[in-house]
């Protein structure tokens, strides 16, 4: 599906999804948790996922990042069919073109906030002095480079989220998927990381993915699609 910016040029999607169907488990105790969903996302866009715990947001996030295979449908990225994609192939596009930030931060403990960032570019073998500068880049980009040698447990929750998603920035990836990234954060802190987000969208030319029960956040998102039991029920812009 095409879609066309303010200009009235057409632009093609960086993400594309089709029928795309999640089933855990078989006969009688199959559960589907993503139904059928076709999706189209666009660069430096911002979208929200919505929906209740146990609506599928969290599954189709995996789906489309290729952290899971779907049982049918297709998740094309920049044209690339990840269903047909070889292992190997399906990491490295992990590791180039996209970012993942989680609700648990997911930091190591024994590291510095630094070296927690660095550690994706350090398992792409990136020199040293390339994966310092990378690192301290991305981190004064959230706003941390003065607690740079800090460890996680030295930082609050919304620092350490914050090291989290320079630790996703830190590849220059296309997208970013963010699975409810406010959600183990206070109100204030949740609106401060929400606009980091934000911000990236708007000018650091990244695609960002939110799957969110944070209104707030969704409010600021370019755009909201919900979801229910696996189907997505509504698509529409963002309230300003």
């Amino acid at each position: 599906m095409l879609q066309r910016n303010p200009s009235g040029q057409t632009k093609q999607p960086i993400i594309s999804v089709r029928g795309l169907t999640r089933v855990f488990g078989s006969g009688e105790s199959a559960s589907t948790a993503v139904n059928g969903i076709d999706l189209d996302i666009y660069t430096q866009e911002f979208l929200a996922v919505t929906g209740r715990s146990g609506s599928g947001k969290t599954t189709l996030l995996n789906l489309m990042a290729g952290l899971d295979r779907p049982t049918s449908g297709t998740v094309l990225i920049d044209g690339l069919d990840l269903a047909t994609l070889p292992e190997a192939d399906l990491v490295e596009l992990r590791r180039r073109s996209i970012g993942f930030v989680f609700q648990s931060f997911g930091l190591m403990t024994l590291l510095s906030a630094q070296e927690n960032v660095e550690l994706p570019l350090h398992i792409g073998e990136v020199s040293w002095r390339e994966r310092r500068r990378r690192a301290l880049e991305a981190l004064d980009l959230v706003g941390l480079a003065p607690r740079a040698q800090h460890r996680p447990y030295e930082l609050s929750g919304g620092e350490q989220q914050r090291v989290a998603i320079a630790r996703a920035l830190v590849t220059n990836p296309d997208v970013v998927f963010a699975d409810e990234p406010t959600g183990e954060l206070d109100s204030a802190t949740a609106i401060s990381v929400t606009a980091i987000l934000r911000d990236i969208a708007q000018h650091k030319r990244v695609t960002v993915v939110v799957a969110t029960h944070d209104l707030t956040l969704a409010r600021v998102s370019d755009r909201r699609v919900n979801m229910t039991d696996g189907v997505l029920t509504e698509d529409s812009a963002a309230a300003s």
